[in-house]
This record gives structure tokens, sequence and C-alpha cells, in this order.
């Protein structure tokens, strides 16, 4: 496929998976409205994240099966075009429980859209633009995340909410169109395989019941609750059973011999350490923007807007590079740009200006643009073409379950370290002490009353808590960021780069 047509079936691909990602982020700042206009509690509206997110973490390992039995394109089109229904149920859902049972079924569909783009678009390109249609889809991967809260906030600001849903109506029959059309005479070779039924079985319990106790884990105060302990020795005991049963069964539902292979594994692992890392940030900042420093939903995604752009000019251009230079070159300089950016967040101050919250995001975004370009190049090298299907649909399944678990622990972390600064600050400071008599003093002459004045010195001392915590996340976040280069250095060279091209120029 060449010119106009490639373009627009990119194009299309392209849309597919920004849709599936943007859904995964852009209900988060609208729960307190959806959950009011339903007559139901902001704890219960977290149920409409919680849902989608089990049933697509279900699902996206299926993909390399399904892929394999029905054909890449059937699958990925059949995906789209139940997705793009599920998001209409979802805008009309009546009230909570049909909007939950909707957004299940949304993510249960949504499941080998990611990975199905993927492996069509590298279908679509030459072997020698590998690296380009790595850049195209990563473009809509990386973007999405950042501009799910931007677009939610917008709407729940000016819109009504079933607008979150209904925008995709448009994008998911476009991409369905031009998929079918361009793509229904290039499917893949089918086989029939059995459906592997235990292990469907085991891996919807233990990914369920793991979804679940990470998605409501600090509403229930984690393991002091007796409903997140059974939920995590469930998890435990089914997913030993599962792996058992996958490693031994003829026909597995997901295929983990692709752990023989050696770059798939060492650069699998840091992409979901690292996307951890990245994912706890973007949900952490917003958050200490929003209950802290006085932003708005719409401000805070504004503000994170610049790295998304950068990352889309700088995509293509690592393409580039990735034909001349060794992709492990360029993971570890995404890597040590990604710790930069961290680094400058922690340096943060409650009077930061918005271009302090700017520059970091700018350098993230030249760390984003290069960052899953070269690591997929890493990945990807020496997987089969008939396999790359089961590969991506591994590595997002991993990949999701990382951002899982890093949400969980991010904010976990931000309210616990938060109550060990206040405790300490609180310990440190004394009514009696002369700057606090001047403070109050100062307050009492404005009008205010003793409790006020006091009330009022320790929102500000909240704030200060909330601070030091988000700077103790920052710092970790970039130390470990760098380790994660000394993984990247255990996978071979990959063939896709360096001196292969050198030496085929």
């Amino acid at each position: 496929m060449t010119g106009g047509a490639l373009a627009v079936t990119s194009l299309a691909l392209a849309l597919g998976t920004f849709m599936q990602v943007l859904d995964t982020t852009i209900a988060n700042v609208s729960i307190p409205t959806i959950a009011g206009n339903l007559g139901a509690s902001a704890d219960q509206g977290t149920w409409v994240i919680t849902s989608f997110a089990v049933a697509n973490g279900i699902s996206v390992p299926l993909t390399g099966w399904l892929m394999q039995r029905f054909g890449i394109v059937r699958t990925f089109v059949a995906a789209v075009l139940a997705f793009t229904v599920a998001s209409f149920l979802c805008g009309v859902a009546w009230n909570l429980e049909s909007l939950v049972f909707f957004r299940v079924l949304q993510g249960a569909v949504s499941g080998p859209m990611v990975p199905g783009s993927q492996a069509l678009m590298l279908m679509l390109f030459p072997p020698a633009k590998k690296g380009l249609a790595l850049a195209l889809w990563s473009m809509t991967t990386l973007v999405a995340p950042i501009m799910g809260p931007v677009l939610g906030g917008w709407i729940s600001d000016n819109a009504t909410w079933p607008w979150i849903f209904y925008i995709n109506i448009p994008v998911g029959l476009f991409t369905f169109a031009v998929c079918w059309f361009q793509l229904r005479k290039r499917e893949t070779p089918t086989r029939k395989l059995p459906v592997d039924t235990i292990g469907l079985s085991l891996l919807v319990v233990w990914v369920g019941a793991l979804q679940i106790m990470l998605d409501k884990g600090k509403d229930e105060d984690w393991f002091s609750s007796p409903f997140i302990v059974v939920l995590t020795i469930v998890s435990v005991i089914a997913f030993a059973a599962w792996l058992i049963w996958e490693l031994t069964e003829k026909h597995p539902i997901v295929d983990l011999s692709l752990f023989k292979h050696r770059n798939f594994t060492f650069a699998l692992i840091p992409m979901c350490l690292g996307y951890a890392v990245f994912f706890g940030n973007i949900v952490l900042l917003p958050l200490w923007m929003q209950t802290q420093l006085g932003y708005t939903a719409t401000w805070a995604g504004l503000l994170a807007a610049p790295g998304g752009l950068i990352a889309v000019i700088i995509s293509p251009m690592a393409a580039r590079f990735l034909a001349r230079y060794d992709a492990r070159w360029l993971t570890s300089m995404a890597f040590v740009a990604f710790a930069v950016s961290y680094y400058m967040r922690a340096r943060l101050t409650a009077e930061a200006a918005p271009m302090d919250f700017i520059i970091p995001q700018l350098i993230q975004g030249l760390a984003m643009g290069t960052f899953f370009v070269a690591i997929l190049t890493i990945m990807l090298d020496g997987i089969e073409p008939q396999r790359v299907p089961a590969a991506s649909g591994l590595a997002i399944f991993l990949r999701t379950i990382a951002a899982s678990f890093a949400t969980s622990i991010t904010t976990t972390f931000w309210d616990r370290r938060e109550a060990f600064h206040q405790a300490h600050l609180a310990n440190s400071s004394s009514v009696y002490d002369a700057p606090m008599q001047q403070a109050l003093e100062h307050m009492h002459s404005l009008g205010m009353s003793d409790s006020a004045a006091l009330a009022a010195l320790n929102k500000q001392m909240v704030g200060q808590a909330y601070l030091l915590s988000s700077i103790d996340y920052f710092w970790i976040s970039s130390w470990l960021t760098l380790a994660m280069i000394a993984l990247v250095w255990l996978a071979r060279r990959p063939h896709t780069g360096g001196a292969a091209h050198v030496a085929a120029d």
C-alpha cells in the first residue's frame, strides 16, 4: 500500500488506538459529575473506571489467539465496530448499573484494538520503514493518556457527560469503514485453534480479582479490609494455577513462550516499569494541581498538553535515528530525559508558575517521543510476523497491569507521605513560637477569629505536607528511571538499527 491509501489507512489505525487508550482516562475526571447525574455517590461512581479496566485487562491477552483464529483484519474491525456500539450504549445509560454493564462490554470488546492496530501498521509498511510505523503508532498511545483528562474536564465543564462516550462514534465509524474497505483483501491466514477454556477461566479469575483489588484497595484501606485480603488470595492462587496450566497446555490462550526471546523479555521489563513510573506521574501531577494548587481539571490538562505535542513531533524523527543507531542508546537517552523531567518536578514549590510545570512536560515529551519507538524496536526484534499480535497483546496487557499498580501505589504513597510530613511539621511548630504568633496576630488584624486563623494555618500546613510528599515521589521516580537503563543493555542489539542499516546503505 502506498500514497494516499497508506496515509488514510494509517490515520484510521492510529485513531482506533487513540480512541481506545483515550477511554481509559477520559472518564476519570468526570466521575463526580457522572455519579451525581445518575444519583450515585462518588465512591460508587469509581466502578465506571474499574469495570472498564477489569474487562479490558482480561481481553487484551486474548488478542493473539483471536487473530490466529479469525484473522487480524476481521478481529480488529469487529472490535472497533463493537467498541463504537458500546460507546453509544454508555452514553444512553439510564442509571449507574446500566453504565457499569456497558463499560464492561466496552472494555471486553476493546482488547484487540491496540495490539491489532500495531500489527496492521507493521503489515502496511515495508521492513525498512518499521521504525516509522512504530513511531506513528506510538504517538497515539502516548498522547491519548494526556489528552483524556483534558477532554474529559472540558466536556464536564462545557457539555453533558454522555459526550465523553458519544465522541467515539464518528471516530469509530471512520476507522471501521476505512480499515474494512482498505484491508479486507489483506487478511492474514487463519487456523482453527481449540479454545483453552481452563486457561481462559483462570485468566478471568486472577485478572478480575487483581484489578478490583488494585482499584478498590485504597478506598478499603488495603489489607485491613477482609474484602481486599480475599481478592489478593484469590488472585495469587488463580495466577499460580494459570501459569502452570499455560506453560503445559499445547494450545494456550496466552503464548508465554514469547519470554524465551531474550530481547522480548529484557525490553518488556523496562518498558512496563518505565510506563508505570510515567503513568504514576501523570496521575499524581494533575491530582496535586487540582486538589492543592487551585487548578481546574481543564487547566491541569492543558499544562500537560505541550508534552504530548512534543512527543508527536519527535516520534518520526526518532524513527529516522533508529535506522542508523542502536535502539538501546535511544532508549537509554529517553530514560535520562524522563529522569531529568522528574528531577525538575522535585524542585517545584507551592508558588510555582505555569511555566515551571510546562518545561518538565516538554522534556518529558522528548522522552515520550523516543522511548516507545526504541523499546518496541528492541522488543519485537526476532519475533516472527505471525506472532507479533500475540507479542503486542501480551506486552500491552502487562503494561496495563503495571499502570494499575502504579495508580494504586502512587495515590496511597502520596496520602501516607502527606500524613508523615504533616505529623513532622506539627511536631516542629507551636502556637507559642514567635513566627506563629506573628502570623496569628496578622490574621486577627484582618478580622479573623482564633478558630478561623488556626484553620487557615492548618490548611497551609496540609498544603506543604502534600508538596513534600509530591517531591518525595518525583525524586524516587527520577532514580528508578535511571536504574532501568541497566535492564535495557541486557538485550541484544536489534537487527533493525545501527550497524545493520549502515551496512545495507
